[in-house]
């Protein structure tokens, strides 16, 4: 099948056929970043523009070079620069950005629902890159491309999703994308971080992190977004990361000996992860960043119209 989607807002409203399009596309485009020349034609003549308004690192800095890997023209945004520190307001914004004729348009936004606003509103493609706590579907697809690349298949898996799922796009996307593939997941963390619908997304739920992890395919650590937050919701970091935290100690007696650990990042150490986790032989947390490159680049090869060979 081709893409016929205009936009990428979430992994929820893909069917199983359009999630693997996307991966595959990717995993195709992997090989570029083994090049001496890492520049490809395929969306020579078009724009792209990064319209940031929540801080980032790897989202960000990928879009951007996945953007240049295609040749494409990128532009970067940030709310802290532009007209919306005037009070310039999100809508019109993106009008004034869409009346310069972009491509692609690609927005994180500390409100859910930003980037379904953006494709209602604009001709061009909307890439969410994460809106609020609702989704963020190019994470997940690098998450599930990472997972083909080391377990070689999607189907029967199962996926432990530890920490602050309340709070975590991050998480709401691997749901659905993971289900829809067949991989059975299990959601764990404190009670006051687990949301009272999760189990309607067709998931597990377990309260000790011993219980979640013990003889699953791949462990999902998630960072508590205290930003998002609101007081009393943990004792402590200190307490979080006793009961909370994967040890090399707790790996070793409850885990596979071929299980995955993941972090959608930034990873704090000491909390959700110790750094023998977060370094070690389990680990494939920078193979997730790696790959977000190639994600990102299929993404907008298919967004922005692009057909045959990359190269």
């Amino acid at each position: 099948m081709g893409w016929t989607r205009k936009d990428l807002l979430s992994i929820r409203e893909l069917d199983a056929a359009e999630i693997v399009l996307l991966v595959e596309t990717a995993a195709s485009l992997q090989e570029i970043a083994g090049r001496e020349i890492k520049k490809v034609p395929a969306l020579r003549g078009k724009t792209i523009v990064n319209l940031f308004y929540e801080n980032s690192t790897r989202t960000r800095t990928s879009f951007e070079i996945a953007g240049k890997w295609l040749s494409a023209d990128v532009v970067n945004f940030s709310a802290g620069g532009s007209s919306a520190a005037k009070g310039e307001s999100f809508i019109d914004t993106a009008r004034n950005i869409a009346a310069m004729s972009p491509d692609v348009v690609v927005v994180r936004h500390a409100s859910a629902g930003a980037a379904e606003i953006l494709a209602r509103t604009l001709p061009c493609s909307i890439v969410n890159a994460g809106d609020g706590a609702h989704e963020h579907p190019t994470q997940a697809l690098l998450d599930l491309l990472t997972i083909k690349e080391h377990k070689g298949h999607f189907e029967g898996l199962s996926v432990a999703i530890v920490g602050d799922i309340t709070h975590s796009r991050v998480a709401r996307s691997n749901i659905h994308g993971m289900r829809k593939l067949g991989m059975t997941v299990t959601v764990a963390g404190p009670p006051t971080l687990i949301p009272p619908f999760v189990q309607e997304l067709g998931v597990k739920v377990a309260y000790r992190l011993e219980d979640a992890i013990r003889d699953v395919d791949v462990i999902m650590m998630l960072r508590l977004q205290q930003e998002r937050m609101s007081s009393g919701l943990i004792p402590s970091l200190r307490e979080y990361s006793r009961y909370w935290g994967l040890t090399l100690d707790k790996l070793r007696a409850e885990a596979r000996p071929d299980v995955l650990i993941m972090h959608p990042g930034p990873v704090n150490r000491g909390v959700e992860l110790s750094p023998e986790v977060a370094d070690g032989p389990y680990s494939v947390i920078l193979d997730q960043v790696a790959k977000g490159v190639a994600v990102r680049m299929g993404v907008l090869l298919l967004l922005a119209g692009a057909r045959g060979e990359a190269a």
